[in-house]
């Protein structure tokens, strides 16, 4: 890594190691793996593991931060993610259950210090439906590990050098899972002068001695050995001294378990060290083996006729008897130390591979049938811990019925055929093909799907430039590009599809295009300039068979691509072409919708008086139908009339009785009603017009003259009132029936007190709702922004009341917004000092056009 030095690097490793390892075994999980933000801050790079191999993690070894996977999540914001069972998986992170659909919890935590974030750490256990996952407590010990780890990780970084930021080929710690061991190992030195030995505790218990009582003599050993095998001890020594050289010799030694009637046989390792002619060789120095446990347990598993294996965490054989490999038709040297499903092709099928993963992730047994030819199944059964798996495989009496679920035929591949005729999509491409199949999902716009892809194909590829380029009347468009070289692919812009170009070849063959390095490219394609990219992929977007565009991936250096990485992208250009097509359809119907509304509302609004109004209108992002909120301006004889009203719903048919009651509104003020009547006319209408809709209103007619006004509302949130004192109130308004309801209805009328200078708000309930809290609590909070927001201009008042709105990357609702202000008395100072307050020395709002009224531009999603 750049600019870390060696110790540093192993110091780090050390750190990682020690709290992964601690933070597994002070819970209940059985697996852990930290985490570590990439240069580019772009990805997180798995940096260490637990009792979990990095190939079991499949294609999570590079996690893109935007990825909903819990430990993005954790990393991006600083939260701890606890995911109790399967259930709880699924329903707060679906791509990653749909990735991995394993009954597992986990807890993710960020790792950092001082306020800035390293990476995130992760544990996870074996669940059970309605699990209650890690206590508080253990919760609590594992953010302090977290914690830790990231103030040990920011001292080391001011100490030598950056140690947090990790390269995507950087190869993880492993840290396996403990097992009991099949051979112990006791060590002495002999001096075969003295006669004494000096041994440790294992040589001591492997004799029955007791370490603490050992007189150090060699005879006290002979006691231990069988008499026949005496000589043979001394024998060994004597040779071993005179001739320097390693000798071995197995010995039966006396077994206590049994009272010391029985005997086991051990094996003696001894050389004498190196020295010289003339030195005389004292000392035998060596070991004492005891295998067997092992060899009993090899004894009696090589007896059983059912076969059995062992595999490595990570899938690989080590250990098959000879059941099992004759069942398996396979010799030791083909099998051993590698994995099972390589090794044979008639199980080389993802489902074998997933029904592994699942036993290791989910600690819990797995089984399936096989078919390696037409007239023999095999059943295989997979029982896991922490630290591998034990495998039985028998024959099976019949074939199994077509219900019975089996992870491979011969149909699909059978025990003559190449393992590379008919190779099956591993679970490690499936993983990139899910995450970025879930991304786009929700994904809408053109420019959202550019982005999920740059964010998912960039760093899970290691690649520095990302384009993607559209047809348009038989040409090529850049639409969305990213990367430090603002020049990469210039040529590409505005080429015809007849082109002889690596875009428009790939994007008329419908063949991806994998270009390795300069030399490849100037030699296909000798006229295009390479610039400062060394490797290109380029892969064509197909949708309803014809041409969408094309995704071209740069590398900075030279990048050899393998056959997985081919695969995966070329699936995945499939997905993306998918989604740009339909996006590129939303895109154009949105506009439309869009336009459609925006023709519905005020396109100016009208110049009163002794009064300043300004609108908002910002769309919901929950879809693209358009909604019924609607606001209104309508001067009147002795003043104006102030409207902002709602529809239930968001459909045409909303945004056409929105049309019409506006039609209503105005005309009942037109003819000199009161707010009161017009509401009541406005009812009657709705529910003449048999919509089925519903709708709420405010009407408030201002009087500036008077500096009074007459308000009506119909079920719709109270306005809010700021005095020129500052002092900010909720309108407390006699509440009508909504519009629709009873045609009878009746809405009485609030008289209110506006003194020069204040400023009226009228909203709809877009602006003051959110999931899961009580309107009532948005209303106060949109009170207290009003009250301390700066004055000086309308227009940033208006800004700063829809900020919050505005930074919420989803709204479910509609928002529109109408501020008033009314002007100070005439020689009356404002409060900047102006004779007429804010109105005097600039334009009206209201007076604007419609290139230039502040509400036009918010027509867009947000």
């Amino acid at each position: 890594m750049r600019g870390i030095t060696v110790g540093t690097t192993a110091e780090r490793e050390e750190l990682l190691a020690a709290a992964v390892v601690e933070a597994v075994e002070g819970t209940s999980a059985y697996a852990g793996s930290v985490f570590l933000r990439s240069r580019d801050r772009r990805s997180i790079v798995l940096a260490a593991t637990c009792r979990v191999p990095p190939s079991l993690l499949g294609g999570w070894r590079l996690i893109p931060v935007s990825s909903p996977i819990p430990v993005a999540t954790a990393y991006t914001s600083g939260r701890t993610v606890h995911l109790a069972d399967a259930e709880e998986t699924m329903r707060r992170y679906p791509q990653l259950a749909v990735a991995l659909p394993y009954a597992f919890g986990s807890c993710s935590v960020p790792v950092g210090a001082g306020g800035e974030t390293f990476g995130s750490l992760a544990i996870i256990w074996a669940a059970s439906p309605g699990g209650a996952g890690l206590s508080k407590a253990q919760r609590r010990h594992v953010r302090t590990i977290a914690n830790r780890l990231g103030a040990s990780l920011a001292a080391l970084r001011t100490r030598i050098g950056d140690p947090v930021e990790c390269a995507p080929e950087t190869i993880p710690v492993e840290n396996p899972a403990p097992s009991a061991p099949a051979v112990r190992v006791g060590l002495f030195d002999w001096d075969l002068i003295s006669g004494m030995i000096s041994v440790d505790d294992e040589f001591c218990t492997i004799f029955g001695l007791d370490p603490r009582t050992f007189d150090g003599q060699a005879k006290t050993l002979h006691a231990s050995l069988h008499p026949g095998d005496l000589a043979a001890f001394r024998f060994g020594a004597g040779e071993a001294a005179s001739g320097s050289r390693t000798t071995s010799r197995r010995l039966r030694i006396r077994d206590h378990r049994y009272g010391g009637d029985g005997y086991r046989t051990v094996e003696l390792w001894g050389r004498v060290p190196e020295a010289d002619d003339a030195e005389p060789r004292t000392h035998l120095v060596g070991a004492i083996v005891d295998a067997r446990a092992g060899s009993t347990a090899l004894a009696a598993v090589e007896r059983l006729r059912d076969g059995l294996f062992s595999l490595a965490p990570d899938g690989r054989v080590t250990y098959a008897n000879h059941s099992a490999l004759q069942l398996l038709d396979v010799s030791g040297d083909e099998l051993l130390g590698r994995i099972l499903w390589d090794v044979l092709p008639w199980l080389s099928d993802p489902d074998v591979e997933s029904r592994h993963r699942s036993a290791m992730i989910a600690q819990a047994p797995a089984s399936f049938l096989a078919c390696p030819s037409p007239d023999r199944w095999l059943a295989f059964s997979l029982h896991p811990e922490a630290d591998g798996v034990t495998g039985r495989v028998v024959p099976l009496g019949q074939p199994p019925s077509a219900s019975t679920p089996s992870a491979s035929s011969a149909s699909s591949a059978s025990s003559t055929e190449s393992p590379t005729a008919a190779t099956p999509t591993r679970l490690g491409v499936m993983h990139h093909v899910l995450q970025l199949g879930s991304a786009l999902t929700e994904a809408v716009t053109t420019r959202e799907v550019c982005e999920v892809v740059s964010d998912q194909l960039v760093p899970a590829f290691g690649g520095q430039q990302l384009a993607i380029y559209v047809v348009r009347n038989k040409t090529m468009h850049l639409l969305f590009h990213t990367g430090h070289h603002e020049d990469f692919l210039d040529w590409l812009e505005g080429a015809p599809l007849h082109a002889r170009l690596p875009g428009t070849e790939a994007l008329t063959s419908g063949a991806p295009l994998f270009i390795e390095s300069r030399q490849d490219l100037s030699q296909d394609y000798p006229d295009i300039p390479t610039g400062e990219v060394s490797s290109w992929v380029y892969l064509p977007l197909i949708a309803s068979s014809h041409p969408v565009g094309i995704c071209v991936l740069g590398f900075d250096t030279t990048h050899q691509f393998t056959e997985r990485d081919r695969g995966v992208l070329t699936a995945l250009a499939g997905l993306i072409g998918q989604a740009l097509e339909r996006a590129q359809l939303y895109d154009s119907e949105f506009a439309i919708a869009r336009g459609l509304q925006q023709a519905l509302l005020p396109h100016r609004l009208p110049a009163i008086p002794g009064i300043r109004t300004v609108a908002r209108y910002l769309p919901g992002t929950s879809g693209m139908d358009i909604g019924g909120d609607w606001y209104d301006v309508i001067p009147t004889t002795n003043g104006v009339s102030l409207i902002i009203g709602d529809v239930q719903g968001h459909s045409i048919a909303a945004a056409a009785t929105m049309a019409q009651l506006r039609s209503a509104v105005r005309s009942f003020t037109a003819v000199g009603h009161t707010p009161g009547e017009v509401m009541a006319g406005v009812n009657r209408t709705l529910i003449d017009l048999d919509s089925g809709l519903l709708a709420s209103c405010c009407c408030i007619h201002l009087e500036p003259r008077t500096h009074h006004a007459q308000a009506v509302t119909a079920g719709h949130p109270p306005p809010l009132l700021r005095r020129p004192d500052g002092t900010t109130d909720v309108l407390d308004l006699d509440v009508g029936p909504l519009l629709g309801v009873e045609r009878a209805s009746a809405y009485p009328g609030t008289r209110i007190a506006l003194p020069p200078g204040s400023v009226l708000a009228l909203y709809t309930d877009g602006l003051v709702e959110e999931p899961g809290a009580d309107i009532d609590v948005g209303i106060d909070r949109l009170r207290a922004s009003l009250a301390h927001a700066r004055s000086d201009s309308l227009d940033e008042l208006a800004g700063r009341l829809l900020h919050n709105a505005r930074r919420s990357s989803y709204r479910a609702d509609d928002i529109a917004l109408l501020l008033t202000e009314t002007a100070y008395g005439s020689g009356q100072q404002g409060p900047d000092g102006t004779s007429e307050g804010p109105c005097a020395d600039r334009p009206h709002d209201s007076a604007r056009g419609p290139g230039d009224d502040p509400r036009s531009v918010t027509f867009r999603r947000e």
